[in-house]
């Protein structure tokens, strides 16, 4: 028995004993015993509870590419390249980046697992089977690079819409690219370009959003995070109902993106704005500033007013964002 069939085996959150999981499998408790610790290695809470065996602390829904496509809506359904589950992959954004030229526009891949999860500026994303939202999506775009200006945050409204469809409230957009919730990382987003400045281009739009988090993961982040569950009251959605939402919300955004650009996007991003009239501290390669938050320019530019009353433009997402 392998991590996914013990996944499976474990998912209604009901004690499941190692002696019957082992008959099941046509292996000892020894094997068993392995791959629980490998599940516990990855993040997953698999409790022991002595004779009755092992447990999830809740139930947990694996990921169905054709549960979620049938709650796609058939013109969503119609104009997807591809739509794939993975137990594991390194990234689900690298998967998308090695098939180059053979990827269907508005391809989508999803995992379980990530073992080399990519964040923005290197960082590393957390990526426990089971739990979370591991998502990208391969759009290809006639215009070139020269016209993907405020793409990044047209995703994070994207994402937004996906969690208004839901009914979860509480979140909101932290320029460039981070959705926040009570002040912690609820979803990341990760955008990477290929091609031509001027001609044909692909983006790679990579999505983690939290749906569950366990204390561990909490403090393995290191920095505050959020999830759905806290902002449901305890349960998450669906994670196929959640997936299936924001593929839905992605691909009609990124649609009106390649029609209108960032123009489509900005009042939405404007009504989420958790910068906008709070005093912010940047920090850079050109130094620190400081200065209020004045709300995004119409490719994406965080506007910055400084103190002494003029307004500075930042477009370089390298560059640190806080409220001060």
């Amino acid at each position: 028995m392998q991590a996914p069939e013990l996944l499976a085996a474990l998912a209604s959150g009901a004690a499941v004993s190692g002696a019957r999981l082992a008959d099941t499998a046509g292996v000892t408790r020894a094997a068993i015993w392995k791959q629980v610790e490998a599940l516990r290695a990855r993040g997953l809470p698999v409790e022991s509870h002595g004779s009755a065996g092992y447990r999830l602390p809740w139930p947990v829904e694996m990921l169905d590419a054709g549960c979620i496509a049938a709650s796609l809506a058939p013109v969503v359904r119609d104009r997807l390249g591809a739509l794939e589950c993975f137990w594991e992959l390194d990234s689900t954004s690298s998967e998308l980046q090695r098939r180059g030229a053979a990827a269907r526009d508005l391809s989508v891949v999803l995992a379980e697992t990530q073992s080399a999860g990519r964040g923005r500026r290197g960082r590393t994303w957390l990526s426990p089977p089971g739990l979370n939202l591991y998502l990208s999506c391969l759009k290809r775009f006639d215009a070139g690079m020269a016209g993907l200006a405020g793409l990044s945050l047209a995703v994070g409204v994207i994402v937004m819409r996906a969690l208004d469809h839901l009914g979860v409230a509480g979140a909101g957009l932290k320029w460039p690219n981070d959705v926040l919730a009570d002040a912690g990382k609820l979803a990341g987003i990760l955008v990477e370009v290929s091609g031509e400045y001027q001609g044909p281009c692909a983006a790679v739009i990579g999505i983690g959003l939290n749906l569950r988090l366990t204390p561990a993961l909490r403090e393995q982040a290191g920095q505050p995070v959020a999830d759905l569950a806290g902002l449901c009251g305890g349960e998450p959605p669906s994670r196929n109902g959640v997936a299936a939402a924001l593929i839905g919300a992605l691909v009609e955004g990124l649609l009106a993106f390649e029609r209108e650009g960032f123009a489509a996007f900005l009042d939405d991003y404007a009504r989420h704005d958790l910068l906008c009239g709070h005093p912010l501290s940047l920090s850079g390669a050109q130094g620190d500033l400081r200065g209020t938050g004045a709300g995004v320019d119409a490719r994406g530019a965080l506007r910055l007013r400084t103190d002494d009353g003029s307004e500075r433009r930042i477009d370089s997402a390298e560059v640190t964002v806080r409220r001060a």
